[in-house]
């Protein structure tokens, strides 16, 4: 894979996908180490070089499953990697959120920590989770910025904010991208985030493309989540809300077909095809996965096939809330 794409105006050049690790450790069930390490180091080996964590995706074993990948890969592949990583989310013991911290102190030390379990010198992109509602984010993203005089961290990211801290944000410190959901069923930033991020020069790092395997075209009617998979709490994976989805990801698959490439694939284009400042961050967890998403590459949209697309999953069609309720109030994108 040679495509990349530049984070905004002031961020690094990326491989044109990334790599959304999280699955890899927490909310989607068990997890396979090895066959984790196996889809990093084929990632790798495929020219992605954007991997995205979470400093509390498994407390810290997204973290120290990356440095591991990162560790056997060949140099190389090593050299080329970026990290782009998230914090601020407090956990309990048990496994809940119990918040978020923004405060410069405290991101200084969350990077510490992260440093350390990375195992590298410095982070690619450095990001906070969801906005802190305590603090300004005008000091969250002024810690940042002394982290990258210090050369800890290369380049300031957000994740889920709205206009208005965006510019907030980025009157304090150059933003190389927004980290967001962004997929056929998930459009609310094109009213307002979108044309403000580019009319600021700042990227995107599109998460939930697939909506988390909602519309991949392998989730089934029937299929039963495992105990703790986030999906089991997702109002958009509930009842009569599952049912109407799969109904669209129904109406994609004929457009897929007639294509000759994978509803995932189609899904992971689309997301491609609204800029070359967007770049799909795909979470897959297997190397067939992987490979299957590296497909979507190669998927050229036409004019009639967006036309298609937009007819059989039209804006705001989806059934159900992206979050549930208490976790949806954390989002700043949203309000």
């Amino acid at each position: 894979m040679t495509a990349s794409r530049t984070l905004g105006s002031t961020g690094p050049r990326v491989s044109a996908l990334g790599l959304g690790c999280m699955g890899m450790s927490a909310l989607y069930g068990e997890t396979d180490r090895a066959e984790s390490i196996a889809t990093i180091h084929a990632a790798l080996d495929a020219g992605i070089t954007l991997l995205d964590t979470g400093d509390f995706y498994g407390m810290g074993h997204n973290e120290l499953l990356i440095n591991e990948a990162l560790r056997t890969a060949p140099a190389a592949r090593r050299e080329q990697a970026l990290t782009s990583v998230k914090f601020g989310a407090l956990r309990t013991v048990e496994g809940g959120f119990s918040g978020y911290d923004g405060r410069p102190n405290a991101v200084k030390n969350f990077a510490a920590y992260s440093l350390q379990r990375l195992g590298t010198d410095h982070i690619d992109i450095y990001r906070i989770a969801r906005v802190d509602p305590d603090v300004p984010i005008e000091e969250t993203v002024g810690a940042i910025a002394e982290l990258v005089e210090a050369g800890h961290v290369r380049h300031i990211g957000l994740s889920e904010v709205g206009a208005d801290t965006i510019r907030r944000a980025a009157a304090t410190a150059p933003i190389a991208d927004l980290q967001i959901e962004y997929s056929l069923i998930s459009r609310s930033i094109e009213a307002e985030i979108l044309p403000t991020l580019r009319e600021l020069g700042i990227g995107v790092t599109a998460y939930g493309v697939l909506s988390r395997g909602l519309i991949s075209g392998h989730f089934t009617r029937d299929r039963e989540l495992a105990p703790g998979d986030f999906r089991g709490m997702s109002p958009r994976f509930q009842g009569e809300n599952l049912q109407h989805n799969l109904d669209l990801v129904d109406a994609l698959r004929k457009i897929a077909e007639q294509k000759g490439v994978s509803v995932a694939q189609i899904a992971i284009a689309w997301v491609a095809s609204r800029g070359e400042d967007i770049v799909p961050l795909v979470g897959a967890r297997r190397r067939d996965r992987l490979t299957e998403a590296l497909g979507a590459l190669e998927v050229t949209l036409t004019a009639d096939d967006l036309a298609a697309i937009e007819l059989a999953v039209p804006v705001g069609s989806a059934a159900g809330d992206r979050y549930p309720t208490n976790q949806m109030a954390h989002l700043d994108s949203e309000r």
